[in-house]
């Protein structure tokens, strides 16, 4: 060992120790769904605006939907590595508190701008819209204006809806139709089956049945037409304007109790209602933003439909009743 590579050794023997994981950013684990973590979706540019704000890595992890979601968290609990849950929705946050799973954000949500207003102690909201009937304007010259029209119409202009089990847009469904038919939605759904090719685990399967003219309607959202005239200069996809109402999705994000930063979490919450995070919404994720972006929105969503009503039950009743309900659609489903 020669003179100079000793004291080089007890030079760097001299430094103080560094904390573990100092050397390396820290990595924040969000929850999501797929198609928000697509290439296309917004998780791309959300990552790349967050990592620019912080000494970090934001690592999403995908699953099917947003059900999907809850549906992981209880099998994983307290073991689950997830920092961050984002993707979960107005019709499930209750049953999501139950968990015990959420902490609460300390963020205001004052800055959100929500048709009825959205404010909670745990979730804060990063997009909205409504669910809705799209059909495409090529198969179909009179679409449905009523749910009743919707349900007794042709059985040979099809319909490809979202499993209520795995997808927050067949959760949507079911609800939309409970609260128009109330204690006849089972009935109503039994007649409506005679319509329905088939019942897709979630909204990207769903759609793109529908876009590849297996059916010439699909269960999605008032806004989806707006990527069609956007990223393609196409109206040939239209959203209907039902006169009874249409059901409100309000999709949040919520910090774990188990997060590894949650100083780090709540950073990212709060990211959330600014224009770093909203501006990836709408031509990304295809929603109405929660909060104000950089820019005034296209032309194509501020044409979108706007429902004369807003149909929404209180999460609590969701979650009480979800599981009934699903047995209620399945039985109904099944007697096809």
């Amino acid at each position: 060992m020669t003179y100079r590579t000793t004291i080089a050794i007890l030079a760097l023997a001299a430094l103080p120790a560094l904390p573990a994981g100092a050397q390396e950013n820290k990595v924040l684990t969000v929850y999501t769904y797929e198609s928000f973590d697509a290439e296309w979706g917004p998780g791309p540019v959300v990552k790349d605006a967050f990592e620019q704000t912080c000494d970090c890595t934001l690592k999403f992890v995908s699953v099917e939907d947003g059900v999907a979601l809850l549906n992981r968290l209880k099998l994983e609990g307290q073991s689950s590595p997830a920092d961050i849950v984002l993707g979960l929705d107005n019709n499930l946050v209750h049953e999501a508190k139950e968990t015990g799973f959420f902490a609460k954000s300390g963020v205001s949500t004052e800055a959100a701008d929500i048709p009825g207003g959205f404010s909670d102690d745990i979730f804060v909201p990063f997009d909205y819209g409504w669910f809705d009937i799209v059909y495409d304007t090529e198969s179909i010259d009179n679409p449905p204006t009523t749910l009743d029209e919707l349900v007794n119409g042709p059985a040979d202009q099809k319909l490809v809806i979202e499993d209520p089990r795995t997808s927050t847009p067949g959760l949507g469904m079911l609800l939309w139709m409970k609260s128009i038919y109330g204690d006849d939605a089972a009935a109503q759904w039994e007649k409506l089956s005679d319509r329905i090719l088939t019942v897709a685990p979630g909204w990207s399967e769903a759609y793109g049945l529908f876009t590849s003219g297996e059916a010439p309607m699909v269960l999605s959202y008032t806004t989806s037409p707006a990527y069609h005239e956007i990223e393609e200069g196409s109206d040939r996809y239209k959203a209907i304007d039902f006169k009874d109402g249409l059901y409100i999705q309000i999709e949040v994000a919520g910090m774990t109790t188990v997060a590894d930063d949650p100083e780090l979490a709540r950073s990212f919450l709060e990211f959330i209602l600014t224009p770093g995070f909203q501006d990836a919404i709408p031509t990304h994720n295809w929603m109405m933003p929660a909060a104000a972006t950089s820019e005034p929105l296209p032309a194509a969503f501020e044409n979108a439909v706007k429902p004369q009503k807003t149909l929404q039950f209180s999460p609590d009743v969701v979650a009480e009743n979800r599981q009934k309900w699903i047995d209620e659609w399945l039985n109904a489903m099944s007697a096809r």
